[in-house]
């Protein structure tokens, strides 16, 4: 058994153009080399960790408010779902809403942060993933 961590990769499920690339920006400018998946919207997300496109281990940095299958309705089906309920996900949004930021820590998430479109608050939300997932034991999912 090797002592090396695993590379981790992001699957970033975010309908915005521009917000995905400010993420993927910040990564390249932090020098966080780990690999980003990125899907539209919850179906497509879907599709790719049941495919096994992601590999594991992985992260979700998940936008509720999205076109054909939002953030909410994806942490319903990912819970459900035996192979994928206890993927770790990281809510992204716009959406300030108490009842939203509940509903999202009731469906198990591990974090919930708010899109502030400075690029300090993007590079912020990126140290904190690349420690989280340098220093926590991610559970294998596929």
């Amino acid at each position: 058994m090797s002592n090396e961590p695993d590379v981790v990769t992001l699957l970033l499920v975010e309908d915005d153009d521009v917000d995905a690339m400010a993420i993927q920006r910040g990564f390249f400018e932090q020098r966080i080399l780990n690999p980003i998946v990125r899907a539209r919207d919850g179906l497509e997300a879907l599709e790719l960790l049941r495919s096994g496109t992601v590999p594991d281990p992985y992260i979700i940095l998940l936008d509720l408010q999205m076109p054909r299958m939002n953030g909410f309705e994806f942490l319903d089906e990912i819970r459900s779902d035996p192979r994928l309920h206890n993927s770790v996900v990281f809510v992204l949004t716009t959406s300030t809403v108490e009842q939203d930021i509940a509903d999202s820590y009731q469906k198990n998430i591990a974090g919930y942060f708010t899109k502030d479109m400075s690029n300090e608050a993007y590079l912020n939300i990126i140290n904190l993933l690349d420690g989280y997932w340098k220093i926590v034991h991610l559970p294998k999912i596929n």
